[in-house]
């Protein structure tokens, strides 16, 4: 079952059976249309070589006289010659349809009627035709017997001819037999068989050379790509035998640049989780320590240590929390709960939760709505898109600066931007800061206790909505992101970012 599986999907197999089947329907096409050209042509042949020699007899049939007294041996003769000539038989039959002459000699004096006798009677020259009777083999030809009368009327002295007529005085009916046609034609159609017996051979061995040929890119490109998945190597596969190659290699090197990059990432996401996780537990056992080490510390000391062990513990639980939720967008646990969601209102509510941190750290928030805005999206991620996103803006800015976020829409997305009047962006950091742990400022980051991992949570989320996430800074004047998403959610399409 596997090798029939394998003969039947494999593309050399079928490449085989195309170049094959494909000469073979062509070679017998052009054998057959040769042998049946053939026989045609000897037939027309044939049939216009007795016509023309019909035409002359039955000229001299006129001239001597033949209907009526058929005892020339001069026009026996001819007529003996000519149903010789084409082993047929040659029947002169008058304007009553009785036989004057049969070289076969078993109808003379007989009556014969035949439709194609009398057609050529009535109609003259029309009425000369010619039947080819495959089945039996043989052609059978009518001409009439014409005599040519003049009448009077013409005037010689002034050029004009005198008129004739035309009489049917009777009909030639020849049969000619096709058998020297037809042995012609065995013959061809024996040295046709040896021929398609060639051309099958030539057509089998040529076609499994053109199938090895046109398949060995696509064999290289499988050997390669097994030597990567084996781990013999990682470099990338070059082959451009053909168009359709190239492009399935160029495919795989970026998946093969993909997985490496990832593979970077995954081990630089390792490094950063254990840093960050190490961090807060480092800071708890030295306070532990501190605080063992003085067992008659007053209770003042006691509570600050304790107070900086929660903060530290608080920290870890963020930044737990946070990987948590990043790991539910990236394997999708949580799929969208999509409903119709006011996004002035859910805007309006984060501002409000959000006012008193911008109040203790002195910063103007405002929230500017060009029109109401209704659209299919998860309420909870996106209320963190907007959350994380005003939040850093209040965190990262200047003394008596201002945070303006904005809402708009046309007729297929919503746009929320949130611009600071901040510290800014290097330019040079700003295509990195979606990535996990990354920090601009690390010293502030865990200053204000920022865990590195919030552009990358948003960034999932606005991804997830099929939305985009763009960022526009100069570094110490401030920062602003824009975020467009589908006012109607893609219902059916995979939420995976």
């Amino acid at each position: 079952m596997n090798i029939f599986r394998f003969v039947v999907k494999s593309l050399r197999t079928r490449i085989f059976c195309v170049i094959f089947l494909t000469g073979i329907l062509a070679s017998v096409i052009i054998l057959f249309a040769t042998l049946v050209n053939y026989e045609e042509r000897a037939v027309n042949v044939n049939t216009q070589e007795a016509q023309t020699q019909m035409r002359v007899l039955a000229n001299h049939l006129i001239t001597n006289n033949y209907l009526q007294d058929p005892s020339s041996r001069i026009i026996s003769g001819e007529l003996d010659m000519l149903s010789s000539l084409y082993d047929g038989r040659v029947l002169i039959i008058d304007d009553s349809l009785k036989v004057v002459r049969d070289t076969y000699g078993i109808a003379e004096g007989k009556t014969i009627i035949s439709r194609e006798v009398v057609q050529c009677l009535k109609r003259g020259e029309a009425g000369a035709a010619a039947r080819h009777d495959r089945q039996n083999g043989y052609i059978e030809m009518t001409t009439p017997i014409i005599e040519t009368k003049s009448l009077e009327g013409g005037d010689i002295a002034r050029g004009v001819p005198d008129k004739t007529e035309q009489i049917v005085r009777g009909v030639m009916l020849i049969s000619i037999s096709t058998e020297p046609i037809t042995t012609t034609l065995q013959i061809l159609q024996r040295k046709a068989m040896i021929i398609e017996i060639i051309i099958l051979a030539v057509l089998f061995i040529g076609s499994l050379l053109i199938a090895n040929l046109v398949s060995r890119p696509f064999d290289r490109i499988t050997a390669a790509i097994n030597d990567v998945k084996a781990g013999y190597t990682n470099k990338p596969i070059i082959e451009n035998a053909y168009m359709e190659t190239e492009h399935i290699a160029n495919a795989f090197n970026q998946l093969l640049l993909r997985e490496k990059a990832l593979d970077d990432s995954r081990q630089a996401f390792v490094a950063n989780v254990s840093h960050e996780l190490k961090t807060p537990m480092t800071s708890i056992k030295v306070l532990a320590d501190s605080l063992t080490a003085q067992p008659d510390a007053p209770v003042e000391l006691y509570r600050d240590f304790m107070e900086d062990i929660t903060r530290e513990i608080d920290r870890e639980n963020q930044i737990i929390n946070d990987l948590l939720e990043l790991v539910k967008m990236d394997k999708q646990v949580s799929a969208l709960n999509i409903t119709q969601v006011d996004v002035n209102v859910l805007t309006e509510n984060v501002m409000k939760r959000l006012r008193p941190l911008a109040r203790r750290m002195d910063v103007e928030l405002t929230f500017e709505s060009v029109r109401p805005v209704t659209a299919e999206v998860d309420e909870v991620k996106l209320s963190m898109v907007i959350t994380n996103l005003v939040e850093n803006a209040v965190k990262y800015n200047k003394e008596h600066g201002w945070v303006r976020v904005g809402l708009d829409a046309d007729h297929q997305y919503f746009t929320l931007t949130v611009s600071d009047s901040g510290v800014g962006i290097p330019e040079e950091a700003q295509e990195h800061i979606y990535e996990r742990f990354y920090r601009v400022d690390k010293s502030r980051s865990r200053e204000i206790g920022g865990t590195g991992l919030g552009l990358a949570i948003t960034r999932t989320a606005v991804l997830m909505h099929r939305g985009s996430i763009e960022v526009a800074s100069t570094e110490g004047e401030g920062t602003t992101f824009t975020v467009r998403i589908p006012l109607i959610h893609p219902t059916g399409k995979e939420t995976r970012p």
